[in-house]
């Protein structure tokens, strides 16, 4: 059993639905404001600890919190809005995220302040694969590569705007109220963002689950067996048990032991699936989408670009502020040229992606070693008293380059060929590809880099560091070039979308 698309969606026909670009906007909006309240929160954590009288291990829940309930579950989200209707799952998510942003700004201690980070990272894991899903429902050939651009436009100016935001509203309301703000400042954009979709998404928000055969209404036993229960219970603690000693590697050497088990338990979801589909019900995930070539390059791309990449920003503010001495504001804003680049550079490979396919993605892993290479070389050349620690504001250029040409258009690219009823989980196996390899990027590359510091400088470690990252992007630019070529051999260098 699957759903139907609902009434207006793009796959019901080859014609465009009217109000795709209305509901392009809401995305974006919803996205701004979840990345946004991810990176100012970042700066925000000494301002946290010190209001609250807060113990470290209380601070670290605060980003560990919201990136555990957001990755555990993501998969079952978008499952969830492919069968029962993405707008109304997208908007249960933007009403959570900005009800919990509401809690942690008014948050009277450090343990109200986590609850309230796990539900927010439960609101961001609910709308976020609605997004993707959206996008593929509502757009088609060059106008979804237009379209993932402007989402990873969105992206660039959301995470590097955030810490800027961040930096003011801590100095605007003090440290006392200050870091409160940074939660609060959600709250307008988020009303803002539900206003709009009531308005403006499709009805009905919610659907009935149907039999793909007849047509008719399943009853509801039916239906929460079409949700796959159990393939979303194992696959949600598989997800845990991945993440949880990357997240909390200080607590005890005994967390490691998570990691198996969270692998056997990816084995037993894989076994339930398969079995599931056996069984002739609708799997959570569609395994077979494993088997075009397109998916699992393009999954195996953004997973290795996530575990190097995304650390790049945690080392810069790292050598910035403890290296060269500057302040955390100072330390954001060499962020700033990168990510209007790569909100520039996410439009022009979006309006691109569709005529030369996978070379962009391989163009802008190219850039990304670029900017490693000169990054290192001006940390270096700082070091021996040569050059300014600021020509990083042009090293880092390249860096956002890099993060416009390869996220939007791999995704575009990844999904091209996934069925539109399964367009949520995919996009949501994408994304949580992309928080595993995070939290596994930074907790290692950054271990490596404290590692190198208690036995040499600044110039040694940052490139380690950055070496590190160099290493994981050239396996992503291996896979990128393989996908050129199995496109090459098959005759489809360029992606054709599925219709259904």
């Amino acid at each position: 059993m699957e759903s139907r698309t609902g009434p207006g969606g793009a796959a019901d026909g080859d014609t465009p639905d009217p109000v795709r670009w209305r509901i392009l906007a809401v995305l974006l909006v919803a996205i701004f404001m979840s990345l946004v309240g991810v990176s100012i929160v970042n700066v925000a954590l000494p301002s946290i600890q010190h209001g609250l009288d807060a113990a470290q291990s209380d601070v670290q829940w605060v980003l560990s919190g919201y990136a555990l309930t957001f990755g555990i579950v993501l998969v079952a989200a978008g499952r969830a809005g492919d069968l029962m209707g993405r707008g109304g799952i997208f908007i249960l998510g933007v009403v959570l995220f900005t009800a919990s942003s509401v809690a942690a700004g008014l948050a009277p201690n450090a343990d109200a302040l986590n609850a309230a980070r796990f539900m927010q990272g439960l609101g961001s894991g609910l709308l976020n694969p609605q997004g993707v899903g959206m996008i593929q429902q509502y757009f088609r050939g060059a106008e979804r590569g237009r379209a993932f651009g402007f989402f990873g436009s969105t992206v660039g100016v959301a995470v590097g705007i955030g810490p800027i935001i961040g930096g003011l509203l801590i100095k605007l309301g003090g440290p006392d109220i200050g870091w409160r703000l940074t939660f609060l400042v959600n709250v307008p954009i988020g009303l803002a963002c539900l206003s709009l979709a009531l308005w403006w998404f499709p009805r009905p928000l919610f659907r009935r689950i149907r039999d793909a055969a007849t047509g008719r209404a399943v009853r509801v036993g039916d239906a929460v067996r079409a949700l796959d229960p159990v393939g979303s219970m194992l696959l949600g603690l598989a997800v845990l048990a991945v993440l949880l000693p990357f997240v909390e590697s200080g607590v005890t050497a005994f967390i490691w032991l998570s990691l198996p088990a969270g692998l056997l338990l990816a084995y037993a979801w894989v076994r339930w699936e398969r079995r599931y589909a056996r069984l002739g019900r609708s799997p959570m995930v569609d395994l077979k989408i494993f088997s075009t070539r397109s998916f699992t390059n393009g999954s195996v791309i953004v997973a290795l670009y996530f575990l190097g990449m995304t650390s790049i920003w945690v080392l810069v503010a790292l050598y910035m502020q403890d290296g060269a001495g500057h302040s955390a504001l100072a330390a954001g804003a060499v962020g700033i040229p990168a990510a209007l680049i790569s909100a520039v550079a996410a439009h022009w490979a979006g309006t691109r992606v569709m005529t030369y396919g996978r070379k962009v993605v391989i163009g802008g892993l190219l850039s990304a070693l670029t900017g490693l290479a000169l990054s290192i070389a001006v940390v270096v050349l700082h070091e021996a008293g040569h050059i300014s620690e600021w020509w990083l504001l042009g090293s880092l250029i390249f860096i956002g380059i890099a993060q416009g040409s390869v996220i939007s258009p791999n995704q575009t690219l990844t999904l091209a060929d996934v069925p539109l009823s399964y367009a949520g989980s995919s996009g949501a196996i994408m994304q949580t590809g992309q928080r595993i390899g995070t939290s596994i990027g930074i907790a290692v590359i950054t271990a490596a880099v404290f590692a190198t510091l208690d036995a040499a400088s600044w110039a040694v470690a940052v490139p380690v560091g950055f070496g590190l990252i160099a290493v994981v992007v050239v396996l992503a630019l291996g896979v990128g070039v393989k996908d050129l070529r199995d496109r090459a051999r098959t005759g489809t260098e360029l992606p054709v979308p599925v219709r259904s």
